[in-house]
């Protein structure tokens, strides 16, 4: 511990008054995050959407601007992992349980429960469900973690800058960095990484908890207390896989993922209805780059019902994504030394996003086919509605037990990644923290889970999200302004030189 930064210290102390006031007021602390997740959305809701979009065009801009040539690390750099190896590692940290979650319940959602625009069971719910989800867990999603990655494993391996969120700053501020500004800057990453995460975990526990209560008739679905039991256990797991380091535990977990998801995305498209899946894969894959730019852009400024949709979906979303961007931006940093600007975007922008398409027209199309044979599925909680998918498929019972086991590893991966990265966050930029403060941070994870499910469930994770992210949505838009300023400058250098 005797490597940790003011960071550490300062972040810990906030959190644990946060997880604190939780504890001691739950009903007072789920009505102020209430109030203030309203206020944002409501009078920043403007704010999310374009600085996202702004977000999608600086990314494509690099990947097709000459810049893209320059190695992110020396010239001599080669990539520490397989190509392979390196997708599954950032799909792993980047999507994880949030695409097991959502996979079936928000296509059905935007189906039968509450479309953005068309009526509810229509041809053209449908065909709007799949293309909104498409948006929201697509190139815009990938993008903000892009602009985090990119500047960091600029700075980090190319500049020799050690791996903070501050430090990418310095081309904008100087060595003012390195002093209470860069602090300041450090304890806002850490701070929404640690909730973000979080949130995340908390969804985690609620849908393994669903779906052991469909596979086991003792197990009761929705309980606070099975959920506390799940953290626990996976607690325990990834401090274990955390001591093992990045290279074994991270590495070989990512891989297993990989493996457990494309397994069941395979069983579900030959079980599911496969001619649907692929036509509304192909259908929905037109539909959404035909209607991209209204969809960024789209506020509803005069319509109250479909701004409510807006705040509830989209915008959340948004939040979701930038308040995990320091977590997941540092962690794929941190495995992408070697490759090229371009090399990157296109692994970090466009796989993860084809990837998702497949993923939500299996998922999707085969939660919307049970609902309209008949089967309704509106009825139940958002973590049973995949597990109800599955009881109405051939070898159903096979199917969701390799669902929760993916959840269990997708949930071990996450929260190891984000021990990992706290942990660099607190030390100065170490490539190696300590287990001292990697495992610190892994309690304060779980802890800052637990409270805020027993604050409010569902509901208090996702308004404690958007708060936590509004603040570093700010310093993503420097990291852009000073990563474009730094690489332009040595680009005219290298063009000199020729």
């Amino acid at each position: 511990m005797k490597k940790v930064t003011n960071v550490f210290w300062i972040a810990i102390t906030l959190i644990a008054l946060a997880v604190a006031y939780g504890a001691l007021a739950p009903e007072h602390f789920a009505q102020v995050t209430g109030n203030m997740e309203s206020f944002l959305t409501t009078s920043f809701g403007w704010y999310y959407l374009l600085i996202v979009s702004v977000m999608v065009l600086f990314c494509l801009y690099f990947l097709v601007s000459p810049m893209g040539q320059i190695r992110l690390g020396k010239d001599t750099d080669k990539p520490e992992y397989s190509f392979a190896t390196w997708i599954a590692m950032l799909f792993s940290a980047g999507m994880g349980i949030g695409l097991v979650f959502w996979g079936a319940a928000e296509p059905l959602s935007h189906f039968a429960i509450d479309p953005a625009t068309a009526e509810p069971g229509s041809q053209e719910a449908f065909r709007e469900s799949m293309r909104f989800t498409f948006f929201h867990w697509g190139i815009h999603a990938w993008a903000i973690y892009a602009v985090v990655a990119l500047s960091l494993a600029y700075f980090q391996f190319r500049k020799g800058e050690p791996g903070l969120i501050s430090s990418t700053l310095r081309p904008l501020f100087g060595d003012r960095m390195k002093g209470p500004w860069g602090v300041l800057v450090d304890v806002i990453a850490v701070f929404a990484t640690a909730v973000g995460v979080a949130t995340t975990l908390g969804f985690g526990a609620i849908q393994i908890n669903g779906g052991l209560a469909y596979l086991f008739d003792g197990v009761p679905a929705d309980s606070l207390f099975t959920q506390i039991m799940i953290i626990a256990v996976v607690t325990v797991l990834f401090m274990v896989s955390s001591w093992s380091g990045i290279s074994k535990g991270i590495k070989y977990l990512s891989n297993t993922n990989m493996v457990l998801a494309i397994t069941l995305l395979v069983m579900v498209v030959i079980l599911g209805p496969t001619l649907l899946i692929f036509n509304m894969f192909t259908d929905s894959l037109g539909s959404y780059f035909q209607n991209l730019v209204n969809m960024s852009f789209r506020a509803a400024p005069v319509d109250g019902d479909n701004r409510a949709w807006i705040d509830g979906w989209t915008i959340f979303y948004w939040a979701w994504w930038i308040s995990w961007s320091p977590f997941v931006g540092i962690f794929i940093a941190r495995v992408s030394k070697g490759r090229t600007i371009r090399e990157f975007l296109f692994g970090v922008l466009l796989i993860p996003t084809f990837i998702s398409f497949v993923w939500f027209s299996a998922f999707g199309s085969t939660a919307i086919d049970v609902q309209n044979s008949g089967v309704d599925l509106t009825g139940l909680l958002t973590e049973e509605t995949l597990f109800a998918v599955f009881n109405e498929l051939p070898l159903g019972m096979i199917l969701s037990i390799i669902a929760v086991l993916l959840i269990s590893t997708f949930f071990i991966t996450s929260a190891d990644s984000a021990t990992f990265v706290l942990g660099m966050q607190t030390s100065n930029g170490s490539l190696n923290p300590a287990n001292a403060v990697k495992f610190t941070w892994g309690i304060a994870q779980s802890t800052i889970a637990v409270i805020l499910l027993f604050a409010g469930g569902l509901g208090s994770l996702q308004t404690a999200l958007i708060i936590a992210a509004f603040p570093f949505s700010f310093i993503m838009i420097l990291m852009m302004a000073s990563f474009y300023k730094a690489v332009n400058l040595e680009y005219k250098s290298i063009k000199r030189k020729r």
